[in-house]
C-alpha cells in the first residue's frame, strides 16, 4: 500500500510524549493535593492530630459530690465541708516520674523517707493496674504548698491540683465520738467496696466511727464525671473539648443531710456543767428514746484525725491514760453503784417477799456467815423501809433482799430492762455490759457462785457492769411505766433542698412488766432522795422542778480498814460518781445519767450536772414555746471553757485497780 492510500501518520515518539505529559501533570496535581493536606494536618491542625496520632486520650475527670451536712435538731450545722485542694499524680502522664517528678514533689511538700517510699509504691501499683487513674499524693494542701506546686508546674508532668471539699467539724472535741471522723480508704476496703458496686478510688476518704461511718453511703453522694481531651503530658486541649458534645459532663449528686435529735443548746449546757476530766452524760426523751444530749469525755478532734495527723499526735492519743478514743457512753462499762438499787427493788417487789412498807433494821452492816457486809453509814440507819432505802441509799436493806431472793431474780429484772445486752443504737460501737447470774459465776468465778456475790450485785457492785446509755434507758423505762425504747440520735434524713428522704420513728424494744404500784413506790423513793431532807441529793435539788433520782458512788478499789478521802487517793483509785434520774417526777419527759469517772461522791460530783441539764431542758422548752421560730442552717459556734485536765485533779499518775468491792457508798 502506498503512503497516499494510508493518509497522514503520527510519529510514534510524539504520542508517547503526550502520554508522559498527562501522567506528569496528574502526578504533580496529586503531589499538590497531598502537600496541601499535609500542610493542613501538620500546620493548621497539627496539635489536634498530633494528640490523636501520638496520644489520643479522652480523660475522665471526677466531679466530687458534696458530702451531706450533719445538723442538730434545730438545723444548726455541726459538720459540713470547706474548700480545699488535693494534689494528684496520673501515672500515664508522669514522664520521668521516679527520677524527676516525685523527687521534686518530695522537696516541695516536705516528705520524709517513709512518705516518699509510700508514694513511689502507690504510683508503681497504679501504673500497672490503672495508669490513667489519678492517685492522691497529698490531701488538703496548705496555701504555701499550693503556691510551691503551682510555681513548678513546668517540670511536674502528670501532677494536678484539684479542688476537693474537705470535712469540717465545727465543734472540735464536742460530740466527737458521735460524729466520728474520716480518713483514707485502704486497698482492702477498696477491693471489697468495688466488688459491692461502690465507686471509690485510692486516696478517697471514708467515714470512720460514729455517724460518718454508719451513714457513709447516705452522706457520700454520687460523684460526677467530665470528659476532657488531653495531650501526652496530660494537658487539656481546650479546642477539642467542644467536640465531645453534651454528654461529656455528668453532674455529681450531693449526699443526704442528717438531722439529729440532739439540741446543741442542751449539749452545750451538759458540756459546761460536767466537771469531770473523764466520764459521760446522757439525756434522753423517756417517751421516744431520742437522745437530746450526749457527752463522752475526753474526746478527740475529728479535724485532726481527718487531716494531716502526725505520728507524734497519734502516739499521744494512743498513750493518753484517759484513752480519749473510747466512747464512754456506750463502749465502756462500769459498776453502777447505788443507781442500780432501783433494779434490785423492782425484783424484790416482784418476788412478793418484799413490799414498800417492808422494814429492815440497819445497824451499819449485814452479817452473812462469818462476814459483815458494811453499809456506807457505819453507825447504821436503824429501821428502814423501801422508800427510805432509796432516800438514804441504805445498803443493808438491799443486802437483805439479795440474801432472801438470791441473785437470779435480780439479774432477770436487770436483763428485762436491757442490762447485759447491747442497746442496738448502731451509730456507736457498744459493749453489752455484764448482768451476772449464778450460772455466770459458776462458769467464771473460782469456787463458783456464793451468796455474797448476790449481796455485791444488789448494790451495783461486784460483777455488775453497765454503760451510761444502758442505765439511762433503765431509768427512762421506769419513768414511762415500762416501755424500753431503742436509743436513737438521728431523727430524719433530708436531701439538699431540705425535703425529708427518710424519718426514724421511735422503736420499742419491749414492754417490761412493771406493776404500777411497784413503780409508784420506787418513784416515791427517788423523789425523796432528791427532794426530802436526808436524801443523798437533797442539797442539789431544783427549786421549781421535782426530780426523781438516785446518786451512786461506785468503788473501783477495795475499801481498806480506814475510808480515805478522795484527795488522799490516786486518781485512778477514786470512786466513780453517778447520778441517774428523770423529771418531772409526776409526768416524766427527760431522763439524765451522769458518770463522773473517778470523781468521788455521786451527790457532789454528778448530781449538780444532771440538775443543770434538767433545768436547761425545761428553760429551753419554755423559751421555744414563747419564741417558736427555728434557727436553720447556721454553723455551730463553740463557746465553752476548756475541759479540765487530768494533771489538775490527780495527785500521782497510777494504774487503775480492778478490785471487786464489798460495798457501795450512797
Amino acid at each position: 500500500m502506498t503512503p497516499s492510500a494510508l493518509g497522514k501518520t503520527t510519529p510514534p515518539g510524539r504520542d508517547l510524549k503526550r502520554r508522559f505529559l498527562w501522567l506528569g501533570l496528574t502526578m504533580v496535581g496529586a503531589m499538590g493535593v497531598l502537600a496541601l493536606q499535609l500542610y493542613r494536618l501538620q500546620i493548621i491542625r497539627g496539635e489536634e492530630y498530633s494528640a490523636k496520632s501520638v496520644a489520643n486520650f479522652v480523660k475522665e475527670v471526677r466531679l466530687r459530690a458534696d458530702r451531706g451536712v450533719i445538723k442538730d435538731a434545730r438545723g444548726t450545722i455541726l459538720v459540713d465541708s470547706r474548700p480545699s485542694f488535693d494534689a494528684f499524680v496520673t501515672p500515664a502522664f508522669c514522664t520521668d516520674c521516679s527520677k524527676v517528678v516525685l523527687p521534686k514533689l518530695a522537696e516541695l511538700l516536705g516528705w520524709d523517707v517513709e512518705q516518699r517510699l509510700k508514694v513511689d509504691e502507690q504510683i508503681r501499683t497504679a501504673k500497672r493496674n490503672a495508669p490513667f487513674q489519678p492517685v492522691a499524693v497529698r490531701i488538703d494542701l496548705t496555701r504555701d504548698e499550693l503556691d510551691r506546686i503551682n510555681a513548678r508546674r513546668d517540670i511536674l508532668d502528670g501532677v494536678e491540683v484539684v479542688p476537693v471539699p474537705h470535712r469540717n467539724y465545727r465543734s472540735e472535741t464536742v460530740l466527737s465520738h458521735v460524729l466520728g471522723y474520716m480518713n483514707e480508704i485502704t486497698q482492702e476496703e477498696l477491693d471489697r467496696l468495688d466488688a459491692d458496686g461502690a465507686k471509690y478510688a485510692l486516696g478517697d476518704y471514708i467515714g470512720r466511727r460514729g455517724l460518718e461511718r454508719y451513714f457513709e453511703s447516705r452522706l457520700r453522694g454520687v460523684d460526677g464525671v467530665r470528659k476532657e481531651v488531653v495531650n501526652a503530658r496530660g494537658q487539656t486541649i481546650e479546642e477539642l473539648n467542644d467536640k465531645l458534645g453534651e454528654n461529656s459532663v455528668v453532674p455529681p449528686q450531693a449526699g443526704s443531710n442528717l438531722v439529729l435529735s440532739i439540741d446543741m443548746r442542751l449539749q452545750e449546757e451538759a458540756e459546761r456543767a460536767f466537771p469531770g476530766v473523764a466520764g459521760a452524760v446522757v439525756a434522753i426523751d423517756v417517751n421516744t428514746g431520742y437522745i437530746k444530749a450526749l457527752v463522752s469525755r475526753p474526746g478527740f478532734d475529728p479535724n485532726l484525725l481527718t487531716g494531716r495527723v502526725t505520728p507524734a499526735q497519734m502516739a499521744a492519743l494512743v498513750k493518753d491514760p484517759l484513752q480519749p478514743m473510747i466512747n464512754r457512753v456506750a463502749a465502756a462499762h462500769y459498776s453502777p453503784g447505788s443507781t442500780f438499787k432501783v433494779v434490785t427493788q423492782l425484783a424484790a417487789f416482784k418476788s412478793g417477799l418484799f413490799r414498800p412498807e417492808t422494814t429492815v433494821n440497819c445497824p451499819g452492816g449485814y452479817k452473812l456467815g462469818a462476814r459483815t457486809w458494811r453499809c456506807h453509814k457505819d453507825s447504821g440507819h436503824g429501821p428502814v423501809n423501801a422508800k427510805q432505802a432509796l432516800q438514804w441509799s441504805c445498803d443493808t436493806w438491799f443486802y437483805k433482799v439479795a440474801d432472801t431472793i438470791g441473785l437470779d431474780p435480780i439479774a432477770a429484772m436487770g436483763k428485762e430492762l436491757g442490762l447485759g445486752s447491747p442497746t442496738g443504737i448502731g451509730v456507736l460501737g457498744e459493749v453489752p455490759g455484764i448482768m451476772p447470774t449464778s450460772d455466770y459465776h459458776d462458769r467464771l468465778s473460782p469456787g463458783g457462785y456464793t451468796k455474797g456475790m448476790a449481796l455485791n450485785s444488789a448494790i451495783g457492785q461486784g460483777d455488775d457492769n453497765v454503760t451510761p446509755l444502758q442505765l439511762a434507758l433503765v431509768y427512762a423505762a421506769i419513768a414511762n411505766g415500762g416501755t424500753l425504747y431503742k436509743p436513737q440520735m438521728v431523727q430524719r434524713i433530708e436531701d439538699l433542698d431540705g425535703h425529708v428522704v427518710e424519718s426514724y420513728d421511735p422503736q420499742v424494744v419491749r414492754q417490761v412488766d412493771i406493776n404500777p404500784a411497784h413503780r409508784k413506790a420506787i418513784v416515791e423513793g427517788l423523789v425523796a432522795a432528791v427532794n426530802e431532807a436526808g436524801g443523798t441529793a437533797f442539797s442539789k435539788r431544783l427549786k421549781d422542778i421535782v426530780v426523781a433520782g438516785k446518786t451512786g458512788t461506785a468503788q473501783v478499789a477495795t475499801i481498806g480498814s480506814v475510808r480515805l478521802k478522795k484527795e488522799q487517793m490516786n486518781f485512778f483509785q477514786r470512786d466513780n460518781a453517778w447520778f441517774a434520774g428523770f423529771a418531772p417526777a409526776d409526768k416524766p419527759e427527760l431522763a439524765v445519767v451522769v458518770l463522773n469517772e473517778h470523781g468521788g461522791h455521786g451527790g457532789v460530783e454528778a448530781a449538780p450536772t444532771a440538775m443543770a441539764v434538767i433545768q436547761k431542758y425545761f428553760d429551753l422548752k419554755e423559751q421555744d414555746a414563747n419564741s417558736p421560730q427555728q434557727r436553720a442552717n447556721q454553723p455551730y459556734v463553740l463557746t465553752l471553757p476548756p475541759a479540765p485536765k487530768l494533771e489538775d485533779v490527780m495527785l500521782t499518775r497510777g494504774v487503775p485497780h480492778a478490785g471487786t468491792s464489798n460495798a457501795a457508798q450512797h
